[in-house]
C-alpha cells in the first residue's frame, strides 16, 4: 500500500475512509450501525480519538479525526477495526440475519490471501488517510461527509441522516458527540 495514505503525522487531523471488503453493504442493519457508533464512543472516551466529522454509509465510514497528544491514530484505528470486525461477525452469526448464508462465506474468502490465520475479514486493509493541511480542505471534506447520504439518495437533506455529524452541526439530536469547529483544530491543520 502506498505510504501517502498512512497516518504518519501524529499531530495532524486526517480525513479517513475505512471501507468494507468488496465494498459489501454490511452497515444496513441497526445493530451493525450501533456497534460502529458504540466503538467510536469507546475510542473517544478511552483511546484518545478526537472526531470532528463522520458519516457511516452502508459500505464505508468517513472520519475527520485525530489522536490526542501523545497517541497514534494508526493504533486507535487498528484497534477499532479489529474490535468492530469481531463484533459484527458475531452479530451476523448469533442474531437474526437474513444475509448470513452468503455474507459469512464472502467475508471468509477475503482471508485466503492473508499471511496470518484469520477466519473473517470485514474491513479493507489501510485507512485511506489524507492529512488535513488547510481549513478549506477540512470544510470541503466535512461537506463531502455530510452530502454522502444525500448523494446516495438515503435522505433529502444531510441533517436527516442519523449516522452523521450533519445532525450535530444542525443542533439536532445525535448518536455520537463530536468536537464542533474547535478553534484548536486550526493548530492541527
Amino acid at each position: 500500500m502506498s505510504d501517502k495514505y498512512k497516518t504518519h503525522e501524529a499531530d495532524k487531523a486526517y480525513f479517513i475512509t475505512m471501507s468494507t471488503v468488496g465494498w459489501v453493504d454490511i452497515f444496513t442493519r441497526k445493530n451493525h450501525k450501533l456497534a460502529i457508533v458504540d466503538s467510536l464512543k469507546y475510542c473517544q472516551e478511552n483511546k484518545g480519538l478526537e472526531i470532528y466529522g463522520w458519516v457511516l454509509m452502508h459500505s464505508h465510514l468517513h472520519l475527520l479525526c485525530r489522536a490526542a497528544e501523545g497517541l497514534r491514530l494508526s493504533d486507535i484505528l487498528r484497534d477499532f477495526k479489529k474490535y468492530t470486525s469481531k463484533k459484527i461477525v458475531k452479530q451476523i452469526e448469533d442474531e437474526p440475519e437474513s444475509r448470513r448464508e452468503w455474507m459469512l462465506p464472502l467475508l471468509h474468502n477475503f482471508c485466503e490471501h492473508l499471511k496470518r490465520e484469520q477466519e473473517y475479514k470485514l474491513w479493507q486493509s489501510g485507512n485511506h488517510a489524507k492529512v488535513i493541511y488547510t481549513t478549506e480542505f477540512f470544510y470541503e471534506k466535512l461537506n463531502y461527509i455530510h452530502q454522502n447520504p444525500v448523494q446516495e439518495m438515503l435522505v433529502e437533506r444531510p441533517e436527516e441522516y442519523l449516522f452523521s455529524t450533519a445532525r450535530n452541526y444542525a443542533e439536532l439530536s445525535f448518536v455520537l458527540n463530536v468536537i464542533l469547529e474547535n478553534p484548536e483544530l486550526k493548530n492541527y491543520v
